[in-house]
């Protein structure tokens, strides 16, 4: 992983700490309650945590000596040793398998080889945006892990939706602070739509390949971020997300997963348990946090009593 993609996710965690934390109680206990499940779901077997972070949604103390940590940022085991006195095994590797392949191809296009100064931002915006749709995000060290491993469960502690903040956040590096976005948003921006469409085949590269492993499987992802002060509540659980929004206002609503339904995605493997809240994270910003627990597959339970 190159050392300017490790401060990407530094920073990115950095921003994410740094925020007033006095509203996210209620958040802090769900999300936790429902991994600490996850973490002692697997008695023998590893237990892989991706999107480790921290260790701030993460109750380390339930977790069993088997688990391990997963995050590029290359502060969070330290942090995690703060926070919980447990200093667990730990990759730090990207887990898109695409993110470094991006930075390279946005610093390519964005500037000059001879000089290494920023092109004129127009040409090198449509240029990048063109050539993204060739890069095919695949995460080969994560599968490649599970291969060697064969964790009986993996946490994914809110980071699938994180992969859209951190591509955009590469591209704005590679730009120096020449604002590559089209900043009207009522008119086209094709880099956007080009880092979109590059987010969601992350998202489904990375879902393929956690239900490649056949291990019980607990997800914590941001499911929508609703932007404003509007007073907004949760309807009755459905599978269309936007249909369980409850406001009297218009509702500023974006979506961190880029058009992936991951329930579509699951190929049969339907959730045990599958719930949703909201989480304050910061005055204006409301995300609609999603939990899934999805069963081990019964190839893999086979597996793990001959083992």
């Amino acid at each position: 992983m190159a050392p300017s993609l490790a401060r990407d996710l530094a920073a990115e965690q950095r921003a994410f700490l740094r925020r007033d934390r006095t509203r996210w109680a209620d958040h802090l206990e769900r999300v936790r309650a429902f991994l600490g499940d996850g973490l002692q779901s697997a008695a023998r077997a590893p237990v892989l945590v991706l999107g480790a972070g921290s260790g701030l949604e993460i109750p380390w103390r339930l977790a069993p000596p088997t688990a391990v940590g997963w995050d590029a940022d290359p502060w969070s085991r330290v942090r995690t040793l703060i926070r919980h006195g447990r200093f667990p095994p730990w990759v730090f590797q990207d887990l898109t398998g695409g993110l470094d392949q991006l930075a390279a191809l946005a610093w390519r296009t964005a500037r000059q080889p001879w000089s290494g100064r920023v092109r004129a931002s127009g040409a090198a915006t449509r240029r990048l945006a063109g050539l993204t749709g060739g890069l095919d995000p695949d995460p080969g060290p994560l599968r490649a892990w599970i291969q060697q491993n064969r964790p009986g469960a993996i946490l994914a502690a809110n980071v699938m939706g994180q992969f859209g903040v951190v591509a955009q956040r590469i591209v704005d590096r590679a730009f120096a602070g020449r604002h590559p976005w089209v900043p009207d948003p009522d008119l086209p921006d094709p880099l956007d739509e080009a880092i979109h469409a590059w987010t969601a085949k992350a998202v489904r590269a990375w879902i393929a390949a956690l239900l490649e492993s056949g291990a019980g499987l607990w997800l914590v992802h941001d499911r929508a971020v609703i932007f404003g002060t509007a007073p907004v509540t949760l309807g009755p659980m459905v599978p269309d997300w936007p249909a369980q929004l409850r406001s009297e206002d218009t509702l500023e609503v974006s979506d961190p997963l880029c058009g992936v339904d991951v329930l579509a995605e699951l190929q049969g493997r339907e959730p045990a348990d599958h719930r949703r809240w909201l989480w304050p994270v910061a005055p204006g910003q409301t995300h609609v946090m999603e939990a899934m627990r999805i069963p081990p597959s019964s190839s893999h339970l086979s597996h793990n009593r001959e083992v």
